[in-house]
């Protein structure tokens, strides 16, 4: 009989899901170990570029075509 990996592997199912399903106020993608490693730089950039975008929008309406 042919081995597979992950065949007698422990099942974690279970683990995760009592850390999704908690009802603790928190957004689904927010919950785990490595959600704030991951959101954290996506919520930084996306503030950065939507900001760097109306600022060159706001000066573009006003006639200057470079950043200053």
């Amino acid at each position: 009989m042919p081995q597979f990996p992950g065949l007698y592997r422990q099942n974690n199912v279970p683990k995760w899901q009592r850390i999704h399903q908690t009802h603790d106020g928190l957004r689904q993608w927010q919950k785990g170990p490595r959600a704030k490693y991951m959101l954290y730089p996506y919520y930084a950039m996306l503030i950065s570029t939507t900001s760097a975008s109306m600022y060159m929008m706001c000066r573009m309406v006003l006639g200057h075509k470079t950043w200053y």
